[in-house]
This record gives C-alpha cells, sequence and structure tokens, in this order.
C-alpha cells in the first residue's frame, strides 16, 4: 500500500510539472502552437435566432447534466426544495429512508403543482387542486373519491421521475431518462476533483442574479481570462498571468482553464486562517484552477472554499446566475468572520463581469454583428459550440448556423 501511494505522489508531481512547463511556454510563446487551427467565425444568429434557440432548449438544456442544490438543503427525510432553474419546476427531496431523489412538480392528474413554496418538510406530497396524495417516492397512495375512477390502476400515476446525481455533495438533475451517469459523463475531471473532497464541504452561501442577455453572453466570459485587463483592472488582473493561462479540453464539452498568479506564493489576504481542504494540491493552491462542467457549470477551487456559477436562460435575452459557496468545516450558526467580506469581494468581480451584458445583447441584436471571431485563449468557448452542435445533431442544425468542427485532435481523453 505505501508503494502504491508513493507512486501515485510521484505521478501527480509528474503531471504537476508538466502542467507549470506549458504555462512557462504560454507565457514566453509568440503565436499559437504550431498546427493549431485557425477558428472560423461563429455565426452570430446562434445568440439571437429564435428556431435556433429552441433547438438549443430541447436538444441540449433539457438533456444535460444541471447542478440543482447541494445536500445541506435536505438536511432530514421528508426536506424538500422546489428547482425552477431547470426549465420545468422539480422537486428534489430526500425520502424516509434518507435517499435523495427528484420528482416534476406535475400532479398526474391534471397537472396541478403538489409543493408551492421553495422549500420545506413533509411526510409525502398532496396536490392543492384535487387532493391526489404521492409518498416521497413519488408513489399515488390515495385519489378523492376513488369510485369514480373505474378501472383505475395507482401504480401507473406515480410522480414523473427526474435524473437526480450526486457529484460529492452536489445535486444534478437530467431531464433525459436515457443520459450517461454523471461521473462516467465527466471523464477525467472525476479524477482531477478527487483532491476537493466535495462530499465533505458545506453550503456557505448561494444568491442569484439576473441581467438581461443571452445565456452564451456570459457563459462565455467566464471560459476565457483574454478580458481581465478591461474587465477586472483594478482586481483579478492585478494577480492573475493571463497570458500564461492553460487549457483543457475534455470529451462532452468539458474543460478546465489554469490561471498562474503573477507572484511565486502569494496567497489571497481575505482567506488566511480560514479551514482548508487538506488535500488540495500545490498546483491548485497556487494557481486559479476553473472547471467547466458543460454547458453551464463553472468551479474555480481554492484550498479555504469553492465559488460554484451557474448560468441559466430565463428567455433569448435574460439570463440568471446563481453563485453558491461550498467550504470545509463550516457551520452556519457560527460561520468565520471573514465569510461576509469575502463574498463581498466576489460579488464585486461578479458585478465587474454583468456590467457589460446588456448592451452587448443590443449589439447583438443589431445589424452590426454577424458572428463572433476567436482567438486560441478563448478555444474553450469553441469547444463549448461544437459541443452544442454534437447535442443538437448536424442534421438538425441549420447549415449557415453550424460551426465547423476542428478541435478534436486536441481533446484529452485521459
Amino acid at each position: 500500500m505505501h508503494e502504491m501511494v508513493t507512486d501515485q505522489a510521484a505521478d501527480l508531481d509528474l503531471a504537476r510539472m508538466d502542467l507549470l512547463a506549458k504555462m512557462d511556454w504560454e507565457r514566453e510563446r509568440t503565436a499559437p502552437p504550431e498546427g493549431f487551427p485557425k477558428f472560423p467565425p461563429i455565426p452570430g444568429a446562434r445568440y439571437v435566432d429564435p428556431a435556433f434557440l429552441a433547438l438549443e432548449d430541447a436538444e441540449m438544456w433539457r438533456k444535460s447534466w444541471l447542478y440543482a442544490g447541494h445536500v445541506d438543503q435536505l438536511p432530514t427525510p421528508g426536506s424538500w426544495f422546489l428547482n425552477r432553474n431547470t426549465g420545468s419546476p422539480v422537486i428534489v427531496t430526500r425520502t424516509l429512508s434518507g435517499e435523495i431523489k427528484a420528482f416534476y412538480n406535475t400532479c398526474q392528474h391534471r397537472g396541478g403543482p403538489l409543493v408551492k413554496e421553495d422549500a420545506g418538510e413533509a411526510r409525502g406530497f398532496v396536490c392543492g387542486y384535487h387532493g391526489w396524495s404521492y409518498t416521497l417516492d413519488g408513489k399515488l397512495t390515495a385519489v378523492r373519491d376513488r369510485r369514480d375512477f373505474p378501472e383505475f390502476d395507482m401504480a401507473c400515476h406515480s410522480l414523473i421521475a427526474v435524473r437526480c446525481e450526486l457529484l460529492g455533495s452536489m445535486i444534478f438533475l437530467n431531464g433525459d431518462p436515457e443520459a450517461q451517469p454523471l461521473i462516467e459523463h465527466i471523464g477525467p475531471m472525476a479524477g482531477q476533483l478527487e483532491e476537493l473532497q466535495l462530499e465533505t464541504l458545506r453550503l456557505v452561501d448561494s444568491r442569484s442574479y439576473e441581467t438581461d442577455c443571452n445565456v452564451k453572453v456570459l457563459l462565455d466570459a467566464f471560459l476565457e481570462v483574454y478580458h481581465l485587463k478591461s474587465i477586472h483592472e483594478k482586481t483579478v488582473d492585478r494577480f492573475l498571468d493571463h497570458r500564461a493561462m492553460i487549457v483543457t479540453l475534455w470529451p462532452h464539452g468539458h474543460s478546465r482553464m489554469a490561471t498562474p498568479n503573477r507572484r511565486e506564493g502569494w496567497i489571497d489576504p481575505g482567506t488566511v486562517g480560514m479551514p482548508e481542504i487538506p488535500t488540495v494540491s500545490a498546483f491548485t493552491a497556487n494557481n486559479n484552477v476553473s472547471y467547466h462542467i458543460f454547458p453551464n457549470f463553472v468551479m474555480p477551487p481554492a484550498p479555504t472554499g469553492i465559488p460554484i456559477l451557474q448560468f441559466w436562460p430565463m428567455g433569448p435575452n435574460r439570463t440568471r446566475v446563481v453563485s453558491s459557496w461550498l467550504a470545509p468545516e463550516h457551520d452556519p450558526a457560527n460561520p468565520h468572520p471573514l465569510w461576509e467580506m469575502r463574498i463581498k469581494n466576489w460579488e464585486r468581480i461578479l458585478y465587474e463581469d454583468l456590467q457589460f451584458a446588456p448592451q452587448i445583447q443590443e449589439s447583438l441584436e443589431g445589424p452590426g454583428f454577424r458572428g463572433v471571431s476567436l482567438n486560441y485563449q478563448e478555444r474553450r468557448i469553441y469547444h463549448w459550440h461544437e459541443e452544442l452542435d454534437r447535442r443538437i445533431g448536424d442534421n438538425k442544425v441549420p447549415a449557415e448556423l453550424r460551426v465547423t468542427p476542428v478541435l478534436a485532435p486536441f481533446v484529452e481523453h485521459a
């Protein structure tokens, strides 16, 4: 066993040395790598065309693994919360046996809601319209005036379940009953995340922000650091070296970006003394690493806490951003005194990213915008759009709106 642990540690050290060498190369390069393709423009209509956005909703948003909440929101058997971000209202509950399950908030009689509040506790669910009753496992147990439903099979009228799986302490939903299991779906990323001990992290805070733009406008911004010197001149750009940023592209649209600190050994002074995840690697601790789970989950971990962001379409030109924090050894009744300021600082950076969104949307809808011209630094955005077309299907995407797939040789499968 000791030899196995030693070998694993040696492999990790080699991997980190490789990543640091890539950062050095990125910092000193004078052009993209030899043979890296020039990106064809991404058609601008992908951001505004109603027919394309309808395809995106049906084939991508409703069939993707989407973060819904944290297990801390379900502290006891019978606790539940209502998630409205995934396109349809979904009840996420902890059953009496302790299992976490999810169901559409839709009575199988005439579609009445089973719950109307955002969260609560119950022994089961009762439709407020006609009183049909269900267990926390979704089974129909009682129908008012049962005599008026001859030959009625209760077993055929259970609530419609939604795929529900955990990534550590985080709850993900998928509207596609045939979807690949979450851990398999994120592929090589799963092993990279083990150092974060996600199953041990507590929910510190969660809040949302809304702005007038297509969801991809904001998603794009969080898949690159090309904008740091303009948008974050007095904040993030002061300590991150965007020219040395490295990218890992994974299958299914997932990716990772790592940006080194400008000063070696730099530590955020607003986190000194906070509890840390003991297994976080030196590479993650000393660089700004950001994971992206396709389509809308962004997570830049740090040893003392992990912000997670989701970007939700509320229509063709409005977006909700949900920002949450996870941390080790967090006591909700007695939070660390640095959390208030830390979240305020994070919020300031987030507002910097949101500031131009409505104006960008105005431009997207006008005649001055024809397409997105990306550079090498912005390759995660192109990777995202390639995956979107795969999800929709090339045969369904109008020829004039397709992106040309060029990144397959640069996707890492292990």
